[in-house]
């Protein structure tokens, strides 16, 4: 019984070694580019791995747009259909968290997934898409991270650097081009509210276009934009 016992614990001491040593090694990398712009994040090598697999070209370009540059229309258009208590909040936004769960109720399925801009930058930056319980409580541990050791400027402008925008497209600048053929500080207002209409589904739009659904949330994003705050 003693030796049962103590092989337990050597076995609880060696996963908690381990963990702490996983989460000094992401927060070396949150402390490194709160300070330095990321070149690639998870989702890019996922997306590049799954290029080359299907024998397509590797991903486009995406030029860094520091955040003064980044038209604020975009950001607010980006804030309001994301993530509209993004500046009051602290990375976790509990009322649309409830809110979502409410929906998720009613519909007796999952649905609305309640995610601020910073948990989805956390996912994005360091994680895999695939939806497991270790996932999400990783998400949580790197977005207080993000929270403690970024400004909310700092995540925002990662965020529309790095987040996925169509079929191997990344980043505001690189959309820009793609999809509108301007430079992004040449962006419309309702350009920038078609870009963010489009996030929860980038790919789908790429291959689709502008479909009526789209245009409808894009004309809401545009009347509700200079409504939310931004950093």
């Amino acid at each position: 019984m003693f030796q049962h016992r103590k092989w337990w614990r050597c076995l609880l001491l060696g996963v908690l070694v381990v963990g702490l040593g996983w989460e000094s090694l992401m927060l070396a990398e949150v402390l490194w580019w709160r300070t330095h712009d990321p070149s690639q994040t998870a989702f890019m090598r996922a997306r590049s791995e799954s290029r080359q697999a299907r024998g397509l070209p590797p991903l486009a370009p995406h030029p860094w747009v520091p955040y003064d540059r980044i038209p604020v229309a975009l950001k607010r258009a980006v804030v309001a259909a994301e993530d509209s208590r993004f500046v009051q909040h602290d990375g976790f936004d509990w009322q649309g968290i409830r809110q979502a769960y409410d929906r998720d109720v009613q519909r007796h399925r999952l649905v609305a997934g309640g995610s601020t801009i910073s948990q989805q930058l956390a996912k994005n930056l360091f994680l895999s898409e695939h939806r497991t319980w270790w996932r999400k409580a990783q998400e949580s541990i790197l977005t207080v991270m993000l929270e403690s050791f970024w400004s909310k400027r700092r995540i925002l402008e990662v965020y529309l650097n790095t987040i996925e925008w169509g079929d191997g497209e990344f980043g505001c600048a690189a959309a820009s081009r793609h999809y509108f053929g301007v430079t992004v500080e040449r962006l419309s207002p309702s350009e920038a509210a078609r870009l963010a209409s489009m996030i929860p589904r980038p790919r789908f739009y790429d291959r689709h276009g502008p479909t009526e659904q789209l245009l409808d949330k894009a004309r809401t994003i545009g009347l509700r934009m200079n409504q939310v705050s931004i950093p």
